[in-house]
């Protein structure tokens, strides 16, 4: 989704860019919910064909896995051996908004060869071992995040990784040498400055020691000119603090898999460990942490971000705060030694698809309003809007298209789960992967409690109660259970509450299926209030906060991500804010091992209506006791749901009561639309190529 948002802002911004990507047949998988809870089937996107890409029969690179080293009599060496495939090139053209420029998503499909294809076999009646290699091919390119729990699955995410690298650096290799004669001298060391690679996450790690082997063993380049071109040449970003998304791969898999990229990584661990010994005595007792190998002989492994860190120019985090969160924490003995190779670019998302496209209403009433439309490339013209924040024409119109809005979402809901909900009722969304630290559990606990309340209300009472439409949507990873346990539960706690005729006016719970781009295009412009919640230090960025701010939906939320940076932006009265903040988290976990958290009876209240049996037979008992404890494997609450649920609910009901003065919620609303400039994926790119890419825009003339 970043990604897509950065490819349009490049052919946008009329830079000379290009990004490289897989062409997975069955993309994730496709959501369905059934009686047991979440289902994955396979993406049926390129079944019928896809009329966007244009296959490049003439763009094929080898790829090599496994095999050996093998070492010539003047001591280069050259992988040799194992088994090939073929890259070939399918480009997906990405037009710029209002330019004749257009840039290209180059994706890779794994394909094995002809002669690989045993004829003597097959016609033997041997059809699976006849097309061994070709039946390897396909599944490279089958589906993104394979599970990994087996070995099997690990080998096949690292091949992955490697073939997306090792063609794209051929591809880029190719380019530059094709233009050698007529552009620039020839020479390697003008290589960074024709040619930057950045390294979205860990993912593309390979992409180093990939690039010094293409450099020494193919071009004929010594190790310290290759360095310094590789240097030069690649930076990264890092996405995530989580430590388990913080890759770490066998050392055997990855010898047995490339075992001269291996070697190659063991010589820039060996290098790095060689300079801090020489240059910074001081650090000598952090080598062990720092470096690239981990040879703990329990598990050796090797750390990819460390690996990146030590290897690139330039290294960025996503948001204000993680980036500072890397530089103080994470990363924090790297900056001791390159104090200047860390930076922050926040993340942004295209105003062209995430308010033109998806709200026509909306950007019409901008556009009347700033008597412009050029905001939809300039996105800072949005702060023109706070001088109309109190204007009844404005406010009238403004509610009239999220009106619009809410009734096409509601269209969905009823299309997608046979629900009916009230566009007149409070439209309260959280979509997203869902994930312990995202805190989709705290969400439906707040339902839980809501609804055992409004269960406990007078018919007088209930009068007096904002109506709430709360709707959860998100993937959860096949293999991750608790995360498909709360996609369950948030279905079992809608089929009671929306069956319940005493509640189902003030509430109602809906589990949107089937999470994607299509889907958000429709919630988001229909949104009222947004969730984003996260344990704060623990979500990076996050992009669609802005997206849901951008198009006049006002935010509940932690300190967090950019969050932080949207409640500067659209001011703090505008955005409700609760929950712990990210510099108290670790001293909370110490609270909690040692005994001394008492949990509010709320939160206490919400779990014991849930075990009840309240909302079906379904043993919610191993999701519910990763919030019990003090500590132990599963136990807890180490992303604190216990300790921000009471604020969690303060907050709520500020949403509440401010949701009944009409006045007030559209003047929040328009505020956020205004203070959401800043989040344009344009301004991100912008950095990114003038502080860390050293391009300027080459508009087609």
């Amino acid at each position: 989704r970043l990604a897509a948002c950065f490819l349009d802002s490049m052919a946008t911004l009329n830079l000379p860019a290009w990004g490289y990507g897989l062409r997975y047949r069955y993309g994730l998988f496709k959501q369905r919910i059934a009686k047991e809870g979440q289902e994955e089937i396979a993406e049926d996107w390129l079944e019928k064909f896809s009329p966007w890409e244009i296959v490049r029969h003439d763009v094929v690179y080898p790829v090599r896995f496994f095999g050996h080293v093998e070492i010539s009599p003047d001591g280069s060496r050259k992988s040799a051996g194992g088994e090939v495939l073929n890259a070939l090139a399918y480009d997906v053209p990405i037009p710029g908004y209002k330019t004749k420029n257009a840039i290209s998503l180059r994706l890779w499909d794994a394909k094995a060869s002809a002669e690989d294809f045993n004829l003597f076999q097959f016609n033997d009646g041997q059809y699976e071992s006849a097309a061994q290699l070709h039946s390897r091919a396909q599944q490279i390119c089958a589906v993104l995040y394979p599970g990994d729990a087996t070995e099997e699955g690990k080998l096949l995410r690292l091949k992955q990784q490697f073939f997306l690298c090792s063609a794209s650096l051929q591809d880029i290799i190719f380019r530059f040498k094709e233009r050698k004669s007529d552009r620039v001298s020839g020479k390697w060391s003008e290589f960074p400055s024709k040619v930057a690679v950045q390294m979205n996450d860990t993912h593309p790690t390979l992409a180093i020691p990939e690039l010094m082997r293409l450099l020494m063993d193919e071009e004929g380049l010594g190790w310290d000119e290759a360095w310094d071109v590789t240097n030069k040449t690649v930076a990264y970003t890092n996405h995530t603090v989580l430590p388990e998304a913080l890759e770490k791969w066998s050392q055997s898999v990855m010898r047995k898999l490339l075992p001269r990229q291996m070697e190659i990584i063991e010589e820039i661990d060996k290098r790095f460990r060689e300079m801090v010994i020489s240059t910074r005595k001081d650090m000598e007792g952090k080598l062990d942490s720092m470096s690239v190998l981990d040879n703990s002989p329990q598990k050796p492994v090797v750390r990819m971000a460390n690996l990146c860190v030590v290897s690139a120019h330039t290294v960025n985090g996503v948001a204000e705060l993680h980036s500072n969160i890397l530089k103080e924490e994470l990363f924090a003995d790297y900056v001791s030694i390159w104090p200047k190779k860390f930076q922050n670019k926040t993340n942004g998302i295209t105003p062209r698809r995430w308010l033109r496209f998806c709200n026509p209403e909306l950007s019409e009433i901008v556009t009347k309003w700033l008597k412009t439309d050029q905001w939809t490339s300039n996105l800072d013209l949005l702060t023109g809007l706070r001088k109309f924040a109190d204007d009844e024409k404005l406010h009238a119109e403004w509610a009239a298209a999220k009106l619009a809005s809410k009734k096409r979402l509601a269209k969905h809901v009823l299309d997608a789960t046979g629900v009916t909900i009230d566009p007149t009722s409070l439209f309260d969304i959280q979509i997203k992967r869902i994930h312990e630290y995202k805190r989709q559990l705290m969400n439906i606990l707040g339902a839980v409690y809501r609804y055992k309340k409004l269960k406990e209300m007078s018919a007088e009472e209930k009068q007096k109660v904002t109506p709430r439409t709360v709707m959860v949507g998100g993937k959860a990873f096949a293999t991750y259970t608790n995360a498909k346990r709360i996609v369950k539960l948030v279905n079992d706690v809608g089929a009671v509450v929306n069956n319940d005729p005493d509640v189902n006016k003030y509430l109602k719970v809906v589990f949107i299926p089937n999470y994607n781009v299509s889907v958000a295009e429709v919630l988001i412009p229909g949104s009222e209030l947004s969730q984003h919640i996260s344990t704060a230090g623990m979500e990076a960025s996050g992009t669609s906060n802005m997206k849901f701010s951008l198009n006049g939906c006002v935010i509940i939320g932690t300190l967090d991500g950019a969050n932080v940076e949207i409640r500067e932006e659209v001011g703090e009265d505008n955005f409700f804010l609760f929950g712990a903040k990210a510099d108290q988290v670790a001293g909370l976990r110490k609270d909690r091992e040692n005994g001394l958290f008492k949990p509010d009876p709320r939160f206490e209240e919400a779990k014991q209506y849930i075990r009840s049996g309240t909302f079906g037979t379904y043993d919610y008992t191993p999701l519910l006791d990763s919030l019990e404890g003090n500590s132990g494997f599963g136990r807890g609450d180490y992303f604190l749901v216990g300790y921000d649920f009471p604020s969690y609910i303060d907050a709520q009901a500020r949403v509440d009561e401010a949701y009944k003065d009409k006045k007030r919620w559209i003047k929040m609303s328009i505020l956020n639309t205004a203070g959401s400039g800043k989040f344009s994926s344009d301004r991100t790119i912008d950095q990114y190529a003038k502080e860390i890419w050293g391009i300027t825009a080459n508009p087609v003339p």
